[in-house]
């Protein structure tokens, strides 16, 4: 099941107005008469409208942020379960039943019954107490490759226990990648009757650069070179991705195309950013335009000799 928040592209701390505003901007957008014929479309206006349909009532929002998607089977089971002495069962936020930790597929419904009809457990009379740890919750960031080089940190407004919203500065290692996972702790959904809240995972999304590709810790770049330094050699300056420049030495009659490792001038290693992997230059022919008559007349002469 997907993050409600995600699926309107809100924050977890965003007001009922931004709730509604971004609502209402993607069922314009995805609404099936404006997108005719169009099966994904479909799909993804019936996924707003079920997150605007939590999101929009207080009291399924709220059981929504403390039990993430298992927020239903809690309703079904009702209030009066929950805060009693008795049986405790902590959920740790693993894929598919929140009870498959005890070997079964079984719903609230069927682990209850156990609890309470089978196995000689006695009844309480105010019922069992359940204990639920918070559901981790996953979050999208966007870094360049400059901030990946170096680090850099964000700003993200989390709400608490009490409904307080704060600010949190998180950092993001050098090195971190597309698919990267930033884990802070113990600020995800929240647990329930004493069980622990769950954690955030930052994961990194790492944005298209102009002139550099990355290849896991590997840099690429094209650096154009005129095409007389190409054939009679000399040196080309080349940026780097952190704003320093570099000559690069050319031998003579290097042929367009020719491809040039320089150590340690890639990315930092994630984990150790002391350890850099290496860039490789491609040299792309920079060919003379506007050419005057006496270059063309040398031109010329050139093809003639080369042709003679």
């Amino acid at each position: 099941m997907k993050d409600y928040y995600q699926v309107l592209g809100v924050d977890r701390s965003a007001s009922e107005k931004e709730i509604k505003q971004a609502y209402r901007r993607l069922a314009r957008q995805y609404h099936p008469d404006v997108n005719q014929n169009n099966a994904a479309a479909e799909a993804r206006f019936k996924e707003i409208n079920e997150a605007y349909e939590v999101l929009s009532d207080k009291d399924k929002r709220s059981k929504y942020d403390r039990f993430g998607q298992h927020w239903q089977d809690v309703e079904r089971m009702g209030a009066g379960a929950y805060g009693q002495p008795g049986v405790s069962y902590t959920y740790r936020g693993t894929a598919g039943s929140p009870f498959d930790d005890l070997g079964g597929g079984g719903s609230f419904a069927d682990i209850f019954e156990q609890f309470m009809g089978g196995g000689g457990i006695p009844r309480g009379a105010g019922g069992y107490g359940v204990r639920l740890d918070g559901q981790d919750v996953e979050r999208p960031i966007e870094i360049t490759l400059e901030e990946a080089l170096t680090g850099t940190q964000r700003s993200f407004r989390v709400t608490d226990p009490g409904g307080t919203p704060r600010t949190i500065k998180v950092k993001i290692p050098a090195g971190a990648d597309t698919g990267t996972r930033v884990r802070i702790a113990g600020e995800g959904g929240m647990g329930m009757n004493g069980g622990r809240r769950g954690d955030l995972y930052l994961v990194v999304q790492l944005l298209p650069h102009a002139r550099f590709t990355r290849e896991g810790d590997t840099l690429r770049m094209n650096a154009e070179v005129d095409v007389y330094t190409l054939l009679l050699g000399g040196t080309a300056r080349i940026s780097l991705l952190d704003g320093k420049t570099l000559s690069l030495n050319i031998p003579p009659e290097t042929a367009n195309g020719k491809v040039f490792r320089i150590a340690k001038q890639g990315m930092p290693k994630l984990g150790a950013p002391d350890e850099r992997g290496d860039l490789f230059v491609t040299a792309v022919a920079q060919l003379p335009s506007k050419l005057s008559v006496q270059e063309r007349e040398l031109f010329a002469k050139l093809r003639d000799l080369r042709h003679a």
